[in-house]
């Protein structure tokens, strides 16, 4: 669904049936559609239980597959013609450039769709499911789910060892855990460098340099600082609930989305199937009508 910023509906996109087809708006079909991109007239889509990339033209409003057969990958493999390739749940896109970048969850790996070509292959990490920093192809991953990214580096959320990490976007880069520990660590503690616990983090956005997270596990939103990895909770009481209110006060179910624009924090807080909003300024939380 297309809304505003005041959450009125202006266009439905897809039939509303679980399927994979393109189409208009109308007659297309998506599965579990997550993470999205979005540029002035176009915006690019994970959809997740396809196992597919695709594209919506806001002009045309017409969605195309790029990437992806439909069909879940069954084997590790370098890519190829994009509409060729199986894929493996992919949760999260960030446009740089002429490429998408994928955070492709099930193949523990950043891929990257060059949209010139529309060729796609992995970018980053060798698949291993843990957190291993180093160069692009040596460094490990688990479940990488939201991805964003500036002129020089992406920020994703590395789920499964509730962990934000960083890839540098050169073949020459590095991937850097920004804070995150290891599998079977997690928690809900603010702080800065190693003492930073987090549960199954999943959305995440860059706004003036900072990141903002849905600590999903943890029913909060969080500020990280990049360079100082630094973590601080900035709404939710960390309690399951659906309240409005001021900072702590709020209560969330499970976010998984979030976008940080025009001033405002957009939530989407999943198991309560609401969007919530909450003003950088005031950070009081409500959703949107």
């Amino acid at each position: 669904m297309i809304t505003d910023f005041d959450g009125n509906a202006q266009h439905f996109i897809g039939s509303g049936d679980q399927g994979f087809s393109d189409g208009t708006y109308q007659t297309a079909a998506f599965c579990d559609p997550q993470g999205m991109a979005l540029t002035s007239d176009k915006f690019y889509v994970a959809d997740t239980k396809n196992h597919a990339i695709r594209r919506v033209d806001l002009t045309t409003q017409e969605v195309t597959t790029l990437a992806g057969a439909g069909e879940q990958s069954e084997t590790f493999h370098n890519g190829g013609p994009g509409r060729s390739v199986a894929l493996t749940s992919p949760s999260g896109v960030e446009l740089s450039g002429n490429r998408l970048f994928i955070a492709m969850a099930g193949f523990h790996k950043i891929w990257a769709l060059d949209l010139e070509s529309e060729e796609v292959r992995p970018y980053a990490c060798n698949g291993r499911e843990r957190i291993e920093d180093g160069p692009l192809v040596e460094a490990e991953l688990a479940q990488p789910s939201g991805i964003v990214a500036d002129d020089n580096v992406s920020y994703f959320t590395d789920s499964e060892t509730s962990a934000i990490r960083s890839a540098d976007l050169t073949s020459a880069g590095v991937v850097t855990s920004i804070v995150g520990q290891d599998l079977f660590t997690f928690g809900d503690v603010d702080g800065s460098a190693d003492e930073v616990r987090l549960q199954y983090p999943l959305g995440i956005d860059l706004h003036n340099g900072i990141l903002y997270i849905t600590d999903t596990y943890n029913n909060k939103i969080k500020r990280i600082y990049p360079h100082t990895r630094e973590a601080v909770s900035l709404l939710g009481s960390g309690r399951q609930g659906s309240a409005d209110g001021v900072g702590s006060e709020a209560e969330f179910r499970e976010p998984g989305g979030i976008s940080v624009v025009a001033g405002h924090i957009y939530v989407a807080d999943t198991n309560n199937h609401a969007i919530r909003v909450a003003a950088l300024g005031t950070l009081e939380i409500k959703g949107l009508k």
